[in-house]
């Protein structure tokens, strides 16, 4: 078992690869992992299908991606904060799944933990739940939504040990632990580096056998949110 997960910004991007699915931690960009990002952006990605709470700010977290026309489909619980992807998704250049916000993190939540998906009620005889399947249970009927996957997930953390283990702070956590779960290989974006056995086990919010990738981050583009 390989105990040294720490890698440069170059190393983690040579798994990112042009039309994979990559989910991502984030709320409104506060989360998001800023040096991953734009280390895609940088390298050229495209043709991207991204999983994520919502669509950022455009000059923000996840929206640059999405602004700069990196991704073709996005699935998210709101678009309303950047504009240019509503634009695209007017275009015909970005496909839009919309999910409610509980059942989307139910959904990457079942990925995680290995589910095939979640039943839900809402939107039930509406437009939402047009093309779905329904199944009874005790009587109720209930729209099936899928598990989510990712070829790659992105987080941020404030604190790792080379091990991969990892600690948020506070709102920043939001989706990250139940993202950081659902993906074939994860990535942590992380603040403080420090070695095994430093952090105390009751802080530990993803354990290290979920993580796959560390590095240091160049710094946040979202405190601004805090201020």
């Amino acid at each position: 078992m390989k105990l040294m997960k720490v890698f440069t910004l170059d190393e983690a991007l040579t798994n990112i690869k042009d039309g994979m699915t990559i989910m991502y931690g984030g709320f409104g960009g506060v989360g998001n992992p800023p040096t991953l990002i734009n280390g895609i952006l940088t390298k050229g990605s495209k043709e991207l299908t991204l999983i994520g709470n919502d669509a950022g700010f455009p000059n923000i977290g996840i929206g640059k991606l999405i602004s700069q026309g990196r991704a073709k489909r996005l699935i998210a619980s709101h678009i309303g904060s950047n504009p240019v992807a509503g634009k695209l998704m007017s275009d015909g250049k970005l496909d839009v799944e919309f999910s409610p916000q509980g059942t989307l993190v139910e959904r990457i939540r079942s990925g995680g933990m290995g589910l095939g998906g979640v039943l839900i009620d809402i939107g039930m005889n509406t437009s939402f739940s047009e093309n779905k399947k329904v199944v009874e249970l005790d009587g109720r009927q209930y729209l099936i939504e899928s598990a989510l996957t990712a070829d790659i997930s992105i987080v941020f953390a404030k604190k790792a040990d080379t091990y991969g283990n990892l600690i948020y702070d506070k709102s920043a956590r939001n989706t990250n632990p139940l993202i950081a779960m659902a993906g074939d290989l994860t990535i942590a974006e992380v603040e403080e580096i420090v070695p095994v056995g430093k952090l105390e086990p009751e802080e530990i919010i993803t354990p290290g056998a979920f993580v796959d990738i560390v590095i240091q981050t160049e710094g946040v583009d979202w405190k601004w949110v805090w201020e």
